[in-house]
């Protein structure tokens, strides 16, 4: 790393690099202020956590070189792929904008830096939809624009990083007047200011050299939000979805033409070959229903705005609660809980998305029927977990996690390994469980540890009843073919092959180790339907039913059915009827009906 000269006039690739890690280290540093002051273009509070992303991704990605443009071309392409939230995708394509117009190679004096910085300006203003001033764009262009009005009349690059830095700190206190919701709050804009702090950690390696510098990480917890001071606004658009798109001939004009009306706060970054796309929006599986159809999506997020927000500044309890998509538990019961869902993927050949939330259960069949590759599912990976149990233990005091069973899936694997790994560096009490089955059984056993934590019960007693609840949990299935999950090896091909030789309508049951056995079997659907009934009335006769619910696979007749069934033995409506997650549809095939109780 080099220290301070008494003058630069030139930079190499390694002070740039080592630059930016001195930039990132004071957004890490300032994370909780910036998600503090966070009010648009929505009031969801990560703006730090999203400008912390797309440095993270820097930091990590990024072998430094003397060269200059090389060094330039990859910060860009690593902004651009860890690139979060509206100011990191801006940041991120900015930063692409400067990379292409660097025409030196192995250093850059003053005057080319200069123009770069300014002609990168425009990529900027073009990645948006709707530009407005008062932003992070604003503060780039002033600051950008003023190095351009000096490249001619300065000869060190310490000297015009200095007083362009001032420009930039004027810039950010004019943007409270800029935009209305800024005034009203009393606040600078947030992603103006994480560019502002950028900045000036970019101006310390300069001034004070690379001894300052730790290579701290975004993921590190800081204390507990403060939630005061700050007035928010009404969240126009639910979700904030963003993709990244690879391809040969990605066309940016045409792309945000077709899903400019599918939200705001529309922002698309990168090239012809690699594209990132933020967007606010109320329906991402139709979203990304379109996206899949310009290019192929390599990348997705999605994050619940207003659900941020709830737990942000109205957050029922301390005590989180998360799952995986398979519980299938409604969205109304999702969001009365304040229950945390990290979704399985669903792949049909190289196009994936994520189940229940960029591909919903209508979306699913119908590319079923398009596809011509069977679908399948993945288990999220450990770095979904990670971050998510990060960002849960920055709000609430512990943790319980319970997934779908280990013995069909590796997700409780990775679930309790980040959540280990996250208890112990943090020192937060995380307690993951394998719940031992899926879809409405887990939903069911997600709903009673919900509805202890609504009552007040403390985190000791809730995770010493668990595994009663677990153990108290059924769950049968009526399949109309075997063949997929036969397909999956969810069930032994010699235990089905009479059942699949005669043309048998089969029952399955989770056994206590969280296994798919055949249980019976009958000539027709509504024959297998009958015997889980009768098996049900015989097991209600003795036990009373706590709550129960239903699930399907595109069957909603049958489901009706086991409705009136059930609320003829039980004498109550099922706690919920609900679509299975596509992660079950890909692998029993449309028509299956589950029938999950538990017992008191």
């Amino acid at each position: 790393m080099t220290e301070p000269q008494q003058k630069i006039k030139e930079l190499d690739g390694k002070q740039l690099y080592y630059s930016f890690l001195s930039g990132a280290q004071r957004i890490f540093e300032n994370q909780k202020l910036l998600n503090k002051i966070n009010v648009f273009p929505v009031s969801d509070a990560d703006t730090g956590t999203n400008l912390a992303s797309t440095m993270r991704s820097i930091m990590d990605a990024i072998i430094p070189t003397d060269n200059f443009k090389q060094a330039a071309g990859a910060i860009a392409d690593a902004a651009l792929t860890g690139a979060r939230g509206n100011s990191g995708i801006i940041f991120a394509q900015f930063l692409y904008g400067f990379s292409n117009e660097i025409k030196t190679d192995q250093t850059i004096d003053i005057k080319s830096f200069a123009v770069s910085m300014r002609n990168a300006v425009d990529y900027a203003y073009e990645a948006i939809a709707n530009p407005l001033e008062g932003t992070i764009l604003t503060v780039i262009k002033d600051w950008a624009n003023y190095l351009y009005a000096l490249k001619d009349i300065i000869d060190d690059f310490i000297k015009l990083l200095v007083e362009a830095f001032e420009i930039a700190q004027k810039s950010l206190t004019e943007t409270t007047n800029q935009l209305e919701v800024l005034a009203r709050s009393h606040v600078v804009d947030a992603g103006a200011k994480g560019f502002v702090v950028f900045l000036e950690g970019f101006l310390d390696f300069f001034t004070k050299g690379s001894s300052h510098i730790q290579v701290i990480g975004a993921d590190l917890i800081a204390e507990k939000p403060d939630t005061s001071a700050v007035s928010h606004d009404i969240i126009t658009f639910r979700y904030c979805a963003e993709a990244m798109l690879s391809g040969t001939d990605l066309n940016k004009a045409k792309i945000q033409n077709v899903i400019r009306n599918c939200g705001d706060s529309l922002v698309i970054a990168g090239s012809k070959m690699k594209m990132r796309i933020h967007i606010h929006t109320d329906f991402p599986a139709e979203l990304f229903s379109t996206l899949q159809k310009y290019g192929n999506i390599t990348y997705q997020k999605v994050d619940d705005m207003v659900m941020q927000k709830e737990i942000q500044y109205n957050r029922k309890s301390n005590i989180a609660l998360l799952t995986d998509s398979t519980c299938d538990l409604p969205k109304e019961l999702v969001d009365r809980y304040q229950i945390h869902v990290v979704p399985l993927s669903i792949h049909f050949g190289d196009q994936f998305f994520l189940d229940r939330v960029t591909i919903q259960p209508p979306q699913f069949y119908s590319f079923m029927e398009k596809f011509e590759d069977s679908p399948t599912s993945a288990q999220p990976a450990y770095k979904d977990f990670q971050n998510k149990y990060e960002y849960l233990c920055t709000h609430y005091d512990s943790v319980i996690g319970l997934n779908l069973t280990q013995a069909m899936s590796g997700t409780f694997f990775n679930s309790s390994k980040a959540a280990n790994d996250v208890g112990q560096r943090i020192g937060k009490n995380i307690n993951v469980f394998d719940s031992k089955t899926l879809t409405g059984g887990l939903g069911l056993i997600v709903l009673r540890i919900a509805r202890a934590i609504e009552e007040g019960l403390s985190d000791d007693i809730i995770i010493s009843k668990i595994n009663e609840w677990i153990g108290k949990s059924n769950l049968r299935i009526s399949v109309t073919t075997l063949k997929y999950i036969v397909r999956t090896g969810r069930v032994s091909p010699f235990k089905s092959f009479v059942a699949r030789l005669l043309d048998l309508k089969p029952i399955i049951r989770i056994d206590e180790t969280g296994r798919a056995e055949l249980l019976s079997k009958s000539f027709t659907e509504m024959g297998s339907m009958k015997k889980i009934i009768r098996n049900i009335g015989k097991i209600a006769a003795k036990n009373k039913i706590w709550e129960y619910a239903i699930t399907h696979a595109n069957n909603q007749k049958s489901a009706d059915w086991f409705m009136s069934e059930m609320e003829r033995i039980t004498g109550k409506r099922p706690v919920f009827v609900e679509q299975a997650s596509p992660a079950l549809g890909a692998n029993t095939g449309p028509g299956v009906v589950a029938i999950a109780y538990m017992l008191e």
